[in-house]
């Protein structure tokens, strides 16, 4: 059975300092392209791991930071790796931008509290929002989980909690740096959030159009389920292909 992707994210940040210490180095874009096809036929974690000559964990976390299991590319996993890594070059510091100009910091500062109350209106908590804003506003797209804690005046415990939150959502990752824990908002975040939103509109249509069949077409309840499932049928559909025509155009803009 695969691992879920929130699942695999939390794995991923236990017991490993990342790909570098893994037999063979850093992964390439030929085993990148071995996992996608092991993970279309349905192999599990384990084995793809055997046949790369690589470690669980190693695999495990390739896959849970490039879309999980039903959403891994080779082509994406691989431009998505060789972007951090000239983000990292070229953002030496964290958080959010400042000049000498107190005016602009004070504006950086006031976008913040107003992203911040976007989220919350949205239904994020209002400590999960300061933690993504954070991380979304950050030069680097990444902080540690200490700079975060001092950088909110927070403990560790809390940023556990609403990085986990975040994580289950793949709004999240996070990378070990020796005994440091990392975490980053890929460029993909809105991506994978709306796919796996859409994955979540799939399984109400499924659950509703189940329940009209139990209840039957002719009774109230029933037409309501079948009614509510035809919704979600709809609207997980139009989701989709957003999704697919963003990725689409994200492809060819990179390629420009």
């Amino acid at each position: 059975m695969q691992l879920s992707s929130s699942t695999a994210l939390a794995m991923a940040g236990e017991g490993s300092t990342g790909e570098d210490d893994m037999p063979g180095g850093r992964l390439t874009a030929e085993d990148r392209r071995r996992i996608a096809e092991g993970l279309a036929a349905g192999l599990t974690y384990a084995e793809i791991a055997r046949r790369l000559g690589r470690s669980r964990s190693t695999v495990t976390r390739e896959i849970a930071r490039n879309g999980g299991a039903h959403g891994y590319r080779a082509a994406r996993a691989q431009h998505a790796t060789n972007w951090r890594a000239r983000r990292r070059k070229r953002a030496p510091h964290a958080g959010v931008p400042h000049t000498s100009d107190n005016r602009d910091v004070r504006t950086a500062r006031e976008f913040e509290e107003q992203f911040v109350a976007m989220m919350v209106e949205g239904g994020m908590g209002p400590m999960t929002a300061r933690v993504f804003a954070a991380l979304f506003l950050s030069e680097g797209g990444s902080l540690t989980a200490t700079e975060l804690a001092r950088q909110l005046q927070v403990s560790p415990a809390t940023i556990s909690n609403a990085v986990k939150w975040l994580e289950q959502r793949q709004m999240v990752a996070r990378e070990r740096e020796a005994r440091r824990v990392r975490y980053l908002v890929d460029v993909d975040v809105w991506y994978h959030t709306w796919a796996a939103s859409a994955r979540s509109i799939a399984i109400w249509a499924d659950t509703t159009r189940h329940g009209a069949g139990i209840f039957g077409p002719d009774t109230p309840t029933g037409d309501r389920l079948r009614t509510t499932s035809q919704f979600f049928e709809l609207l997980g559909h139009d989701m989709g292909q957003a999704a697919e025509h963003w990725r689409q155009a994200l492809s060819m803009r990179r390629q420009r």
